[in-house]
């Protein structure tokens, strides 16, 4: 395998310098912060990675004061007792998007984040305990315990709250399979999940970075540079 010191340089070299690239970094991950944030709003924000799969992020953006009204601002205690005609209801409302699996993952996912809240305190503390090298298994986590936050939408979900992980964005991929590793053009195998989250486990021991950066950097060394998201 390519060691990351080359990856890094390749990344450098196209941004501009060694400055240039470290200005494209994301935050550095906060798990206190994390485990300060609120249920509310780790719930706020699956919905909103569940209503972005497959849709224009920018018309959810658009809508989503609409969201937290409709949701009642996505208090789980709340939206957990609310009767079916309120779920009714939000299939007619048109401060949201009308799709009704959707809608009703809200109230699963209500559920999920009371149940581990209750194990832990909270969500976000949860989330502060989980060693990012093991991400595969919180994804798998979210997948089975969650409504609609398998694939792509747990890694989404995982990066906007703050959570220290990769991405398998198509460049991250791009570069993983240039680097050497054996794995699809699309991650989704949990044989290849397992391969992806090694060779990050090894970065990380490589060079001491957070999985955030080495993630976005793999996307900014290979080619069109697409959004990681």
């Amino acid at each position: 395998m390519t060691s990351f010191k080359t990856i890094r340089a390749r990344a450098e070299k196209r941004k501009g310098g060694p400055k240039a690239l470290e200005r494209l970094m994301p935050d550095k991950p906060d798990l206190k912060g994390l485990a300060k944030l609120g249920d509310d709003r780790i719930l706020a924000e699956m919905t909103k990675r569940v209503f972005c799969a497959g849709f224009a992020w920018s018309v959810i953006d658009a809508k989503w004061d609409g969201f937290e009204a409709a949701f009642l601002r996505f208090q789980p205690a709340k939206l957990s007792f609310q009767p079916e005609d309120y779920w009714e209801g939000l299939l007619r409302d048109a401060r949201i998007v009308r799709n009704g699996a959707k809608i009703m993952s809200v109230r699963d996912n209500a559920a999920f984040v009371q149940e581990i809240a209750k194990e832990h305190d909270s969500f976000g503390k949860f989330l502060a305990k989980w060693p990012p090298s093991n991400e595969i298994g919180l994804l798998d986590l979210l997948a089975k315990r969650g409504s609609r936050l398998g694939g792509n939408t747990g890694q989404m979900l995982l990066r906007f709250v703050g959570w220290d992980g990769f991405v398998t964005s198509k460049d991250v991929v791009a570069c993983l399979r240039e680097a050497g590793l054996d794995i699809a053009e699309e991650v989704k195998s949990k044989g290849d999940l397992a391969k992806v989250q090694a060779q990050f486990n090894a970065w990380a021991d490589e060079t001491g970075l957070p999985y955030t950066y080495l993630s976005r950097i793999c996307a900014l060394s290979v080619g069109e540079n697409r959004s990681e998201y």
